[in-house]
């Protein structure tokens, strides 16, 4: 009797702590005795064709790399050759980033420039922003990194959206030809950014831990709108090189990114931050990288520069370990785990570098 009366005691204190468990602090730890390799560096001399080293996210306050010579120390013990550096922004900010990484160390970075998109309330941005592409190449601007407020937030003069493929954009996009300055741009956010923030979306805690990222609310275009308009822009100006940043914003559908790539010659995708995606389809994202070897270029995203992030890329691409995590504090995206890819030597050699020197002009060494 006494053992039935204590045990129905633990078993209510029990329900009572699963009841106060919440869902933010629950973190299980996987019961799997599985394989972990430690991949200190990359196999191939690295080319991070995406990452962020400016002032720009840190809204003009401090370098997001605040000790370079810290940063070179941790690139080369990683193998990272060079990274593209994209906060240029323009004028003596575009100046300020070129001092700082570019002219003070050759080879190891490269800077891409922005557009001021509040020219677009100026009735003459036809001609402006053309000019603006000149003085930056002029500078040593690398190429132009366009955000995804083009297309969620850009107003013209008369206060509508301006898309990427908007025609009044057409001599920036052939300037860009011109110029031989790649354009690396992100168009759309992950396809949970515009669903129902509820218990089906996969990227519940994300939402809503930064309610802003969400846009099913806000009246601007979908996510599928966004990627028809990319790929109607990248279509109508065949002589330009553009990179689709985040897998083009479709690395929940890989047959998507597929077929653009398999339409579009003058395109290339990289793969920033979309390691979650990757790893957890991970036959699917390696037949999708074997099928394109030439087409993909491999960056990171990760910023402020955290060597444990850049080493969960080499352990993702490079192991064929199972079930790991793809952030240092899960679940950063979603709650679930990834698995390695396994590519062979060949793909690391092109989706390292050899893909990124060769579509990016600055890059050749």
């Amino acid at each position: 009797m006494v053992h039935a009366v204590g045990r129905r005691l633990g078993l209510a204190r029990n329900e009572v702590a699963v009841r106060r468990q919440l869902l933010h602090s629950y973190a299980p730890r996987p019961a799997l005795v599985t394989a972990e390799t430690q991949v200190r560096r990359a196999r191939v001399a690295a080319v991070d064709v995406h990452n962020h080293l400016g002032l720009w996210l840190n809204q003009g306050h401090a370098w997001m790399a605040p000790d370079v010579g810290a940063l070179l120390a941790s690139m080369d013990e990683l193998n990272v050759a060079t990274i593209v550096n994209l906060d240029g922004r323009w004028g003596t900010e575009l100046e300020a980033n070129l001092d700082r990484y570019d002219r003070a160390h050759p080879g190891r970075f490269l800077t891409f420039c922005h557009l001021d998109w509040s020219l677009l309330t100026d009735r003459r941005f036809p001609e402006l922003l053309p000019a603006m592409l000149h003085r930056a190449k002029a500078a040593g601007a690398g190429g132009i990194k366009v955000w995804k407020d083009l297309g969620l937030d850009v107003r013209d003069h008369d206060g509508l959206l301006v898309q990427p493929d908007d025609p009044r954009l057409h001599d920036v996009w052939e300037t860009a030809a011109d110029l031989d300055l790649p354009v690396l741009m992100h168009t759309a956010d992950p396809r949970a950014f515009w669903l129902p923030v509820d218990r089906t979306n996969e990227r519940f805690e994300e939402l809503t831990r930064h309610p802003d990222w969400h846009h099913g609310s806000r009246d601007v275009p979908g996510h599928d709108e966004l990627v028809t308009a990319f790929e109607r822009v990248v279509a109508a100006h065949p002589r330009t090189t553009f990179v689709g940043a985040h897998v083009a914003s479709s690395a929940e559908d890989l047959d998507r990114a597929s077929r653009m790539l398999d339409r579009l010659p003058n395109l290339t995708v990289d793969l920033s931050a979309r390691e979650a995606e990757l790893g957890r389809q991970p036959r699917a994202a390696a037949a999708f990288l074997a099928r394109h070897p030439d087409r993909v270029l491999w960056g990171t995203d990760s910023f402020p520069f955290r060597d444990e992030q850049y080493r969960t890329w080499f352990r993702l691409l490079e192991s064929t370990d199972e079930y790991f995590d793809y952030g240092a504090n899960p679940p950063q995206q979603g709650r679930w785990s990834v698995y390695g890819l396994g590519l062979d030597e060949g793909l690391l050699q092109g989706i390292y570098a050899g893909n990124a020197r060769r579509v990016v002009p600055g890059l050749r060494v």
